[in-house]
């Protein structure tokens, strides 16, 4: 048996319980494990992507209509980055996620979701004085669901550079942000800053999805972190109206010549049923998007055209190729109801884009 494998995936909380128990007095005995630190070291994972973020508990009513008017809803849960870590699990992808999650029910039905995907959550903090947040979607069949949102002093918005693990993130070949962490509190804005600076350290590529929430702070705050954030990245991954909200503009050709001046070495601009449009320095290349027969819940289909073009490019793919197959994924979520629900496996999303008949019976 391979005893490090017994410390693979596990919270701190995990392995100091498994270090106390007598069940593996043996393997410490053998294999020297006296500490958290050891454990890691000898049972970690190596992951091709790591990312950091608030998940939080999602319910979502039964039926169509305003929430004041539901009274039966589904749970579940979701968070940008974690649902980019399952999105890029579910396509074999090694992926790292860590936060921190209140030590409630919540925050233990999280973990172990996640996990259950494939995603190494082994440092996800728990905190024994903060909840986890809790939100509510409201779908009313008009437009983009509404979501309420309640995370003011939530485990994950106190988190620190302290938090950081220097090696779990040297490891990686790219660290995947978003503007959702940096905007919830000064602590977790400098622990961003500071997961950068670690990444560019060791040669780690950032790919950044600003995600902007002006339910968390000002256009002008917002704003400010999210051209910051751009300019430190590989990778930037703007939706089309996020443009018109940073740059205060609805013409394109001005908002792709505003992108150019940061000096980004690619961004990847979204642009919903359009597809999306590829920006450098060079060149400018639009790549068409897929028509879906029904569009049901269209939260959460950045992050699985995040995943998806993340996918593309740990495997060697072109640029083109990554938007393209970004695009099949995105258009894949957006026909199941939840954050991750639509999220697919590659054999889903190879019979997605072929339309090969499977045998039912």
């Amino acid at each position: 048996m391979d005893y490090m494998k017994l410390f693979i995936n596990r919270t701190d909380k995990e392995i100091e319980e498994q270090l106390s128990s007598s069940r593996y007095k043996l393997t410490r005995k053998k294999r020297g494990l006296t500490s958290i630190a050891e454990c890691r070291i000898g049972g970690r994972n190596l992951n091709d992507i790591v990312t950091f973020g608030e998940s939080m508990m999602l319910f979502t009513p039964q039926k169509e209509g305003l929430l004041n008017h539901s009274h039966l809803f589904e749970k579940s849960f979701g968070g940008a980055e974690s649902n980019v870590a399952i999105g890029l699990a579910r396509l074999g992808v090694k992926v790292g996620w860590f936060s921190r999650l209140g030590a409630d029910p919540f925050g233990e039905f999280i973990i172990n979701s996640i996990r259950g995907e494939g995603v190494d959550v082994s440092r996800v903090n728990i905190d024994e004085t903060h909840p986890t947040g809790v939100m509510f979607k409201e779908i009313t069949g008009i437009g983009n669901p509404n979501v309420y949102y309640y995370r003011k002093h939530s485990a994950a918005s106190r988190m620190t550079p302290e938090d950081l693990d220097e090696e779990y993130i040297k490891q990686a070949k790219i660290l995947h942000i978003t503007g959702i962490t940096p905007a919830l509190s000064e602590s977790c804005y400098a622990t961003t800053i500071e997961a950068i600076k670690l990444a560019k350290k060791h040669g780690v590529k950032v790919c950044f999805d600003p995600n902007i929430r002006l339910k968390l702070l000002s256009l002008e705050k917002i704003r400010k972190i999210i051209l910051e954030l751009a300019m430190l990245s590989d990778y930037f991954l703007p939706g089309i109206d996020e443009l018109t909200l940073l740059f205060d503009s609805n013409d394109n050709n001005q908002l792709i010549q505003e992108v150019q001046k940061l000096n980004i070495p690619t961004t990847i601009i979204k642009l919903g049923k359009d597809g999306c449009m590829i920006v450098n320095q060079e060149t400018i290349k639009i790549i068409d998007g897929l028509t879906v027969e029904k569009v049901v819940d269209t939260v959460g289909a950045g992050d699985g055209f995040c995943a998806g073009f993340l996918y593309s490019i740990t495997n060697g793919k072109s640029e083109e190729e990554a938007a393209e197959f970004a695009n099949a994924v995105g258009a894949h979520v957006i026909q199941f109801k939840g954050d991750v629900e639509g999220l697919p496996t590659k054999r889903q999303i190879q019979y997605f884009n072929t339309n090969d008949r499977k045998i039912e019976r």
